[in-house]
């Protein structure tokens, strides 16, 4: 019988395998999200080097929210990691939602990022 973890890491893998086939070249914007925090990460996989980041563990972002696991702190780091990706030279990247649903806090941090003026 299969773990929840594992499961997991069988639909992280599968994801990034799909990624990979149709990124055409695009940073990866990798979002990870825990019961306390969001991270989000622009990722340049041919170099293997974060080209920007943000989550809500920064000292600016920790001020801004009573906490940073609701949908209004993922909406923060959204618009604060297309900022960094746009002013490191990023215009067009690919989702990268791991293992997670598109729905809530997830969703939030993606359309803060096209706000924010990256095109994925």
């Amino acid at each position: 019988m299969a773990t929840q973890h594992g499961l997991q890491e069988r639909r992280r893998q599968r994801l990034r395998f799909q990624l990979r086939r149709k990124s055409g070249g695009r940073p990866r914007l990798s979002v990870f999200r825990s019961g306390k925090n969001i991270y989000a990460q622009v990722i340049d996989d041919a170099q293997g080097r974060t080209l920007a980041s943000a989550s809500t563990l920064e000292k600016a972002l920790r001020d801004v929210g009573k906490t940073g696991a609701n949908v209004e702190a993922a909406s923060v780091v959204g618009k604060l990691v297309a900022e960094r990706a746009v002013a490191a030279g990023v215009k067009a990247v690919v989702f990268d939602r791991g293992a997670y649903l598109y729905h809530g806090r997830v969703k939030a941090l993606a359309e803060a990022a096209r706000e924010g003026g990256l095109s994925f």
